[in-house]
């Protein structure tokens, strides 16, 4: 596992339910924890944070290697740590472009 993959990864609902879903590795933790910053990736483009948030559609160069199925919402606005024993598998990856971009985003967003 490396920053820039999908994985499936145990993310809190708003229910406050873990579920396993796809998330984008954005850092890997310093040593010697190790845990992984990861940000949710739901289909439901209606969260969507302009300016923010990311979408990867069909029509993107990344897409077919992100694995994903249909469109979706790379969703900055849903961050979480997660111990990398708890991931349950890489399923693809986006490309070195649109990480940068989202660790881009993610510092420089205005408040």
């Amino acid at each position: 596992m490396k920053e820039s993959d999908v994985i499936l990864a145990p993310l809190s609902q708003v229910d406050e339910e873990l579920k396993y879903r796809p998330a984008i590795v954005l850092r890997e933790m310093p040593i010697p924890y190790q845990d992984i910053l990861v940000c949710g990736v739901s289909t439901n483009l209606r969260q969507y944070v302009r300016g923010f948030d990311d979408i990867i559609s069909p029509t993107d160069v990344d897409f077919i290697l992100s694995s994903l199925h249909s469109e979706s919402l790379i969703r900055l606005s849903f961050l979480a740590v997660i111990p990398r024993r708890l991931v349950r598998g890489t399923i693809g990856s986006i490309s070195e472009e649109r990480h940068k971009r989202l660790l881009r985003r993610l510092v420089v967003y205005p408040l």
